[in-house]
């Protein structure tokens, strides 16, 4: 058994939560970077002691004036083995690091992909940097983008960053910009986009995507646009370019209010413009060679992962509050796609 690393020593204060858990989400200093959950653990583990006897119930009564002291174990490592995996850093510090993800990397360990991953990256990468998460000695993943989605996301290297960072996730402050290629061009004049349910125009250039999200009822992999249940998830859409003539394709870009599951890819599919190369919610879509050249639309057929990159990624940081932002041109494979949509019949 690991050494303790600190105790922790707080006085319940007035009023009184009827729950152990609660009183001590209330009370423990924010800089110990204590989740409820987190506590709840502890408590479970025999880690927490009220009026010098050791309590494991988290619905056990407080209160106020009750001394409890909460023993915190060094963090331990994780079965997730470290590998040594290129990584592109865009910013790193004490307590996060920012990657440029290429396409085709999944972010954290999963049945069907053990490693390989961009946790097993880190792990090799930042080494002992990693202060804990939740009590283990790993990266803290508050967002994730997908296997073949490219572009920026934010890791945080210690409990203090992971809570910092979650919350602004959370509460939609954090700014994500996505670009995308799609079949089609959304179009203010087109009568069609008004009549889909979930589409508004805020202005003439920024169409406003508004659903919920739910696993489809058939494919446990997908997601699906439902109006009962599921989650909220809201995307704003504007068009950068339009490729061909008539436009049968465009680079648009989509701000995330939320972050769900393939929330982009589910929502241009929804409003009748899938993603270029989107295998799932794509459909059997091909592009139209009169309209772009035989040349570009045989590239926009062959393109072999959704076109979709996160390319700008703003934040506070949750330790120094300095407003941090990046950004990350799009990758060589969406640029050539590009300049082959542009360059049509020519």
């Amino acid at each position: 058994m690991t050494e303790p690393l600190r105790t922790l020593r707080i006085e319940i204060t007035s009023p009184t939560p009827e729950r152990l858990d609660k009183a001590l989400a209330r009370d423990v200093p924010e800089e110990a970077a204590l989740s409820r959950s987190r506590l709840a653990k502890l408590i479970g583990e025999g880690q927490v002691r009220v009026g010098g006897a050791a309590e494991t119930n988290p619905k056990a009564k407080v209160a106020a004036g009750d001394a409890v002291e909460i023993t915190l174990p060094e963090a331990a490592p994780v079965e997730t083995r470290a590998q040594e995996i290129p990584l592109e850093v865009v910013y790193e510090d004490d307590a996060l690091i920012v990657i440029d993800k290429p396409a085709g990397m999944v972010v954290h360990p999963a049945p069907g992909s053990p490693d390989g991953t961009l946790v097993n990256a880190l792990l090799h990468h930042c080494g002992d940097t990693l202060s804990g998460i939740g009590g283990e000695r790993r990266p803290g993943i508050v967002h994730r983008i997908d296997k073949d989605t490219s572009g920026l996301l934010v890791v945080a290297k210690s409990d203090a960053a992971h809570h910092g960072l979650a919350a602004q996730f959370e509460a939609h402050s954090a700014e994500r910009r996505y670009l995308a290629l799609v079949h089609g061009c959304p179009d203010h004049a087109d009568p069609r986009l008004r009549g889909i349910k979930g589409t508004h125009w805020e202005s003439a250039e920024v169409l406003r995507i508004t659903t919920r999200l739910a696993r489809h009822r058939h494919d446990r992999q997908r997601q699906a646009v439902v109006w009962d249940g599921g989650r909220h998830a809201v995307t704003r859409l504007r068009v950068l370019d339009l490729f061909g003539a008539p436009p049968a394709a465009a680079l648009v870009e989509c701000r995330l209010e939320t972050g769900r599951t393939h929330q982009i890819r589910v929502h241009m599919s929804h409003v009748g413009h899938a993603l270029i190369g989107d295998p799932v919610y794509g459909g059997r879509r091909k592009a139209s060679a009169r309209a772009l050249g035989a040349d570009a639309a045989a590239a926009v057929d062959a393109f072999p992962r959704q076109a979709l990159h996160a390319a700008t990624l703003g934040f506070v940081h949750p330790v120094s509050g300095e407003r941090l932002d990046f950004e990350s041109p799009l990758p060589e494979d969406m640029a050539g796609l590009v300049a082959k949509l542009q360059g049509g019949t020519s």
